[in-house]
């Protein structure tokens, strides 16, 4: 049933963007967010872009790893993470995704206006239209008609040209604030820049009138200790866990950040010579390929190009790493799910705040540790090794966190080992925590039945008159 709505969204989404082609008339002075408009200028980019689409599969990432439920217990994506498709899935995915709820109107459901951030070029035509205090007002369900338009050509180029952009103010202040001012950045850097806007760490930064505007957390730098130490500094938390009552940290998905630290960053090896490369088309002329993704897909246009080894031997490392990373990640998990339901078992025993400070300080700091690197999309050819230390020290303060648990529940008589509820499956670990994804999951339909086809007519009247 969800891949028929997800198809039948997706229909619907093209449908309107089709019939809505006009005479090059633009949205605004600086932002063209139908991607169809480009589709003849630059065919040869606008249909490998296109090609996106075949990314079809739906992969659950939870009912591959419970310990994720647990992890991620209070927080939107204890209810539902699938694996990440193309860019041209990014509306269908954000608008069929438990985590942005069931909303009925502006001002209701649990996710914020900058939960479109990422999603389509929309969103800089709506900050150049309304700055961002207007953009970032008020909840997700407000961007509903005016976001959608999927990731494409604007949010990169300069409307009508091939020149590279950034599109996001906060992008644009984040690039600065390490250093590189996009206009005076290389073409090598701008390459890699344009998909730093999204593949990055970031939070939603409150304010005085509670908008969520996004923010880099690089004020102290990009490695995982200087966001760790930021976060810490202005006590940030996403949200508190539901079990241990530790404040956590959600990693997004620092892809640029670990791509920088990492061996093709350090020499100058951007993500598009890797995910977008260049190719010949059949008249033999080079052009950009669109369709990001696995290299390997191509390896004589992206490793083969630096790299002597076979395609053998290069897949065959980049698994190698992987096994490692997966292997440590994992370890990671089974000290921390353990870790979570020790520090309940330790409050309800009466453990005081100023007892457990400590404790949950270890288990914020390993969850995020395991986090960062997990979610750091491509990490174990990115930076296997970073990767490696990363969650070698969230290992380590995972197990740090459990002694000083063992030592607390033995002083209030807790026996030990406590009991643990049974997270075998992803449906267990979501009874456990006392989720209800019968309702979740039919409030969603309902959203999908009723909500967003009124999304689409009015994007379609408003597209109307561009």
């Amino acid at each position: 049933m969800v891949r028929t709505l997800t198809k039948k969204s997706f229909a619907l989404s093209a449908l309107v963007a089709a019939s809505l082609m006009t005479s090059g008339v633009m949205a605004n002075d600086k932002t063209e967010p139908r991607n169809e408009v480009y589709k003849d200028k630059f065919s040869k980019q606008y249909n490998s872009w296109h090609e996106t689409s075949e990314s079809t599969e739906i992969v659950d990432v939870l009912e591959a790893d419970p310990n994720l439920v647990v992890l991620w217990a209070g927080y939107g994506f204890a209810k539902d993470y699938n694996k990440a498709r193309g860019h041209m899935y990014a509306i269908t995915d954000v608008r069929n995704t438990l985590r942005t709820g069931a909303p009925k109107s502006d001002a209701d459901g649990p996710m914020p206006m900058a939960c479109w951030s990422c999603k389509s070029p929309d969103v800089p035509r709506m900050i150049e239209e309304q700055g961002e205090d207007g953009y970032f007002t008020g909840k997700w369900y407000k961007g509903g008609a005016e976001i959608v338009n999927t990731i494409g050509c604007s949010d990169c180029h300069v409307s009508g040209k091939s020149k590279l952009r950034i599109s996001r103010p906060f992008a644009e202040r984040a690039m600065e604030t390490i250093g590189t001012p996009f206009d005076k950045a290389s073409r090598k850097d701008k390459q890699s820049m344009v998909c730093g806007q999204c593949h990055v760490e970031y939070y939603f930064e409150k304010t005085k009138d509670k908008k969520g505007f996004v923010k880099f957390p690089w004020d102290q730098g990009i490695t995982v200790d200087a966001a760790e130490a930021y976060y810490d500094g202005i006590q940030f938390a996403d949200w508190t866990h539901k079990i241990s009552k530790t404040p956590m940290l959600k990693a997004q998905h620092p892809g640029y950040e670990t791509w920088k630290l990492g061996v093709h960053g350090q020499n100058n090896v951007s993500c598009t010579d890797c995910h977008m490369p260049r190719v010949k088309n059949a008249e033999g002329r080079k052009y950009t390929d669109h369709k990001v993704g696995n290299p390997f897909d191509r390896f004589e246009e992206t490793c083969g190009t630096c790299h002597e080894q076979s395609k053998e031997f290069m897949v065959d490392l980049t698994n190698q790493r992987k096994a490692k990373v997966e292997e440590l990640k994992m370890a990671a998990e089974g000290q921390l799910v353990k870790a979570h339901f020790e520090a309940g078992a330790a409050w309800e025993a009466g453990a005081t705040e100023a007892e457990m400070k400590p404790i949950l300080t270890d288990i914020r700091h390993s969850q995020w540790r395991w986090d960062y690197a997990t979610a750091s999309h491509g990490v174990a050819a990115h930076a296997p090794a970073e990767a490696l230390r990363i969650l070698g020290t969230a290992v380590d303060k995972a197990a740090d966190a459990r002694v000083k648990l063992a030592h607390l529940l033995a002083n209030k008589g807790v026996k030990q080992p406590i009991s643990y509820p049974d997270t075998s499956t992803k449906a267990k670990a979501q009874a456990a925590m006392g989720m209800d994804m019968k309702k979740m999951n039919a409030d969603k339909e309902e959203f999908k039945k009723t909500e967003v086809p009124k999304w689409e007519v009015e994007a379609k009247k408003r597209e109307a008159t561009y």
